[in-house]
Formats: C-alpha cells, sequence, structure tokens
C-alpha cells in the first residue's frame, strides 16, 4: 500500500479527512476491496468464478424463460409417462418417482445458489451501510463545525430537523395503512 497520494489533495480540509480513515492514500473514503495482491490469485479467481456462476444460476432460476422451460419439460415427462406417445416410450410411470428426485435434486441445488447469492449480497450492503454510517457521522460533523462557524443557531436546526423527521414519519405510516 502506498503512503503518499497518487493525486495530490488541493486543500487541508481534504487532506484531514483523507487521514480520517486510518490511510493517507488521496482518497476521502476507506477503500472496501481487499487487496490482490495480499490474495492468492489462483483462488481468488476460482472464487471469482464461483461466485459468478452463483449469480447466473440464480438470476437464471429467477426468470420467466425458467419457468417456461420447466412447464415444457413437465408437460412432455408427464406426457409420455402417461402414454401420450405410446406405451414403449413410457420410462416413468405413474407416480413418477424419478421426476421427484430430480425436481427434489434441482430444489436443493438452486436454493443454495440463492443462498450464496444472497450472502454475497447482505455482505455487499454490510459494506456499503458501514461506508454510510462513516460518511453520515463524518457530515454531521462537520455540518456542525460549519455551522458553528458560520454563528448558525444550532438548537434552531435541530429544532427544523427533529420536526421535518416527525412529519415524514407520520406522513409514512399513514401511506402505509
Amino acid at each position: 500500500m502506498m503512503d503518499r497520494p497518487v493525486h495530490p489533495l488541493p486543500c487541508e480540509a481534504c487532506r484531514t479527512i483523507d487521514r480520517a480513515d486510518g490511510v493517507e492514500d488521496g482518497k476521502l473514503y476507506r477503500s472496501f476491496a481487499p487487496n490482490p495482491r495480499a490474495e492468492h490469485r489462483l483462488r481468488h479467481g476460482v472464487e471469482h468464478a464461483q461466485h459468478q456462476a452463483a449469480d447466473a444460476v440464480s438470476g437464471f432460476a429467477g426468470s420467466i424463460p425458467f419457468i417456461y422451460i420447466h412447464l415444457v419439460w413437465f408437460t412432455l415427462w408427464v406426457a409420455i409417462n402417461l402414454g401420450a406417445f405410446g406405451r414403449a416410450r413410457r420410462f416413468d410411470p405413474f407416480p413418477f418417482g424419478l421426476l421427484t428426485m430430480i425436481v427434489s435434486l434441482e430444489a436443493i441445488f438452486l436454493s443454495t445458489f440463492i443462498l450464496i447469492t444472497q450472502n454475497r449480497q447482505e455482505a455487499r450492503s454490510d459494506l456499503r451501510a458501514e461506508f454510510d454510517f462513516r460518511n453520515n457521522v463524518r457530515g454531521e460533523i462537520w455540518a456542525a463545525h460549519i455551522g458553528q462557524a458560520l454563528g448558525l443557531d444550532a438548537n434552531h436546526v435541530e429544532d427544523i430537523v427533529r420536526r421535518t423527521v416527525e412529519s415524514y414519519v407520520m406522513e409514512a405510516e399513514a401511506q402505509a395503512h
């Protein structure tokens, strides 16, 4: 990791914010991305491919074409095994034990892929929430200092904020009912 900023920041306030995340790197935010040099590249590549596959399967499983394919597949399976194309073509007689087993295995794998995708989305959401929280705290501190330096009445501003938030909450609750 570099000790000096790649792009020097233009003012002291920006440099102060840059230092606030513990790493003076020319960014006004903390990077949550892992350092690729710190990980084994092959493992990272395999994990990335696995995650892309899980995302692709989950995305397809939640689509209309997935429903159509299954509708055609189940209809043909049942029709063939009820003898619609001749008794000789039957391979899974009623109550369709083979179809039941295949669909059960598919459900197990699909639910696992969906859980993997949801876990990754939750982890990204947690990182964004942490980032938002830190930025909100930083913004509130700066705003308070700027307001004080400008001689604004902090109690008046807080009263307006409180009333605005209360009004918003009441309106949102009224729309929910």
